[in-house]
């Protein structure tokens, strides 16, 4: 599609949204005046029939049933969506009334709040730090605007319950409400695949399987189903989806991008994000502009092109992200043509907030703005007039707010900017919920709950994609004799790769939920593993599953990408020499590989007789991989990204002009099936 067609044909959605907001004003108002005067409650429910398909909800026609109970006295109200409130909201000091929220038009609520704040009140909503670096008696001292949890970040210990995360969550809330503005915070997560740092979430794949999907149905109700995981914790701010065209494989955050190619992108953008937004929880499109097409795949690296190239590579995904009312937007540590993305108020300025129209709040990445040059000073002063409304600032987020609050009185940063921030991270805040209810929390039975569980299995079904089928390997008969072996045969940890429990992944089995394959295999029939001679000869069928070590970031970054060196696991290589001498033997050898990316096969693909690239299947993943190898479904996964058959392949993409499909290994759009 061209360019011009979302510059044409976003804007009446962004109506619609505007549209959507007066209807629940409303709404609220006439749910008041049901209730009457005083404290009393009602309950108002509506019902509409949903679209599925293949038990999908369809994003594009999205209804549902929702129950909205409303109590209203002079002070304070909440509404709630099958949700369970904690005591905590009886302890607010400072409230919103029912008159500030239901005769007042959004706007005008904001503008009436935002004229009220003082500069120091108003440089505070534009900081967010980091959970273990402030304390609740500084969120009220300070006013602070917004607080994360960093990837690995958990209120105690890894296997936090989720009573622990509301609880750490709504004592952060009250002293908000307890600060001199009274203002919500929002809290952020990056629950990229999955509510991933909280021990026993459902974990979803990772989007680079997602992709392999295109399926925007699929992962509409992916998104949901995050929502729903963590707003058991209260928590309705995560920093997803990634719109990353990875140029280069090499990247170390190649598997948070759906595809090489923008046209995936373009295609799941608007599900990823309403996903997300009508069930409660604040996206954000990530990372603006361009991180995945840094120079040799390096990660926060330079990006070299014409505009021409990159709005036809990165941007148009973003329009997609704005017509769907994104919330926020996540910029990149990148730099493009040897400016920092962070101080590079055109793309900010002039293309995301004027030319494209984006109305929510513009996010700095973590401690991204100290890579700017300069003091600390010169780097909140370069970001904030170059269109960033708030600071991802994890520690020094309280020299961020002196700094802001200097800068303006230093006449470096104008009042008028300092309105704009405020006024747009108010408005998500108001949208959102936040004033009218700030301790919203769905009840865990939401948790890794089975139609999560089946929605998690069905994404990894669909993900994976068949690369080789010779002499119809599979599907394996249920009555073989299997011997399965490698270092993902059985450790969920390395099914769902990086950001899961911990920043860098887990490569250790425990996750708190998930199945692994050999378990999986093991409920349909007796499967036998080992790495000796002897443990596999009797065999028909050997399964050998290699794997990635899980990795995020920069950390992933490899420009080896083998299967026995830079990020492959160091079992792989045991692995790989008993499938050679299972093939020798004229055994039927089935490969699989968990990965984060195509990993070049140099000459062990001839060892194999069927191979599958799963990538980071989640959770689900084991049972997924067994449906697949038994027949119970046909594959359907087709590569987003381009195979190559050795290291000069690599940046070899499906967007150039000359793209020849018999060049790579595997081409763009590849994938076997049964049938």
């Amino acid at each position: 599609m061209e360019l011009e067609y979302y510059k044409k044909n976003f804007y009446w959605r962004k109506l619609m949204k505007k549209l959507l907001s007066i209807l629940m004003l409303i709404f609220i108002g006439l749910s008041f005046v049901a209730c009457g005067n005083g404290l009393s409650s009602t309950t108002v429910t509506s019902t509409a029939t949903s679209t599925t398909t293949e038990g999908l909800t369809t994003y594009s026609d999205i209804s549902s049933t929702t129950t909205t109970e409303v109590t209203t006295n002079t002070s304070t109200f909440t509404t709630t969506d099958s949700v369970t409130t904690n005591s905590t909201t009886e302890q607010m000091t400072t409230v919103w009334t029912t008159e500030d929220l239901t005769t007042t038009e959004p706007d005008d609520f904001v503008a009436n709040l935002l004229a009220s704040l003082t500069l120091r009140e108003k440089a505070s909503q534009m900081v967010q730090a980091e959970r273990s670096s402030i304390t609740n008696e500084q969120v009220t001292q300070y006013g602070i605007g917004s607080i994360l949890s960093g990837g690995g970040s958990h209120p105690t210990a890894y296997n936090d319950s989720v009573d622990t995360w509301y609880d750490m969550y709504s004592d952060y809330q009250a002293a908000a409400l307890n600060s001199s503005s009274g203002i919500p915070l929002i809290y952020g997560i990056d629950a990229v695949h999955g509510n991933n740092n909280l021990y026993g979430a459902t974990i979803f794949p990772h989007n680079i399987g997602l992709g392999m999907t295109n399926n925007p149905d699929l992962i509409y109700n992916i998104s949901k189903a995050t929502a729903e995981e963590m707003l058991v914790t209260g928590i309705n701010w995560t920093f997803a989806p990634a719109f990353s065209v990875v140029q280069n494989i090499s990247w170390g955050r190649t598997y948070e991008g759906f595809s090489e190619n923008p046209e995936i992108h373009i295609n799941l953008a608007q599900a990823a994000i309403l996903g997300f937004e009508e069930n409660g929880v604040s996206a954000t499109a990530k990372h603006y502009l361009g991180d995945g097409g840094t120079t040799g795949g390096i990660d926060q690296g330079n990006v070299i092109g014409t505009e021409a190239l990159i709005r036809a590579l990165f941007l148009a995904p973003y329009y997609e992200a704005v017509a769907a009312g994104v919330d926020t937007v996540m910029i990149s540590y990148n730099s493009i043509n040897g400016i920092k993305m962070h101080g590079y108020g055109y793309w900010i300025n002039d293309v995301l907030k004027e030319e494209m129209g984006f109305e929510g709040f513009v996010i700095s990445d973590w401690n991204a703005i100290h890579q700017l040059p300069g003091s600390f000073y010169d780097q909140v002063v370069a970001s904030v007039n170059a269109g960033i409304d708030m600071l991802m600032e994890p520690y020094d987020w309280a020299s961020a707010i002196d700094n802001i609050v200097n800068a303006v009185n230093n006449s470096d940063i104008s009042m008028e900017r300092i309105n704009d921030a405020v006024r747009r991270i108010l408005t998500v805040k108001y949208e959102r919920g936040l004033f009218a209810n700030p301790f919203n929390r769905l009840d865990s039975s939401y948790l890794y709950s089975q139609q999560h569980q089946d929605l998690a299995r069905l994404a990894a079904r669909e993900s994976l994609v068949l690369l080789k089928n010779d002499n119809s390997s599979l599907p394996l008969s249920k009555s073989s004799n299997v011997f399965i072996t490698g270092p993902a045969s059985d450790n969920v940890g390395l099914l769902c790769g990086g950001w899961t429990t911990y920043w860098q992944g887990n490569n250790q089995a425990d996750i708190g939920v998930g199945t692994s394959i050999k378990d999986a295999m093991t409920d349909v029939l007796n499967v036998s593993s080992g790495t000796s001679a002897s443990s596999w000869q009797t065999s028909d069928t050997v399964i050998v599953v290699l794997a990635e070590n899980p990795y995020s970031e920069g950390v992933g970054d490899n420009n080896v990408l083998t299967l026995t060196a830079g990020n492959a696991h160091p079992d792989n290589f045991a692995a790989l020499q008993l499938a050679q001498e299972a093939h020798n033997a004229g055994k039927n050898v089935v490969g699989v590989l968990i990965s984060g990316r195509p990993l070049l096969f140099e000459n062990y693909l001839q060892y194999f007789d069927s191979f599958v690239a799963a990538w980071l299947p989640g959770s689900e993943g084991g049972l997924a991989i067994s449906d697949m190898l038994f027949g119970d479904y046909d594959f359907v996964g087709k590569l987003s990204f381009t195979w190559p058959a050795d290291i000069t392949q690599v940046g070899y993409t499906s967007n150039r002009e000359d793209y020849d499909e018999d060049y790579p290994l595997f081409p763009y759009g590849y994938g076997l099936r049964y049938n």
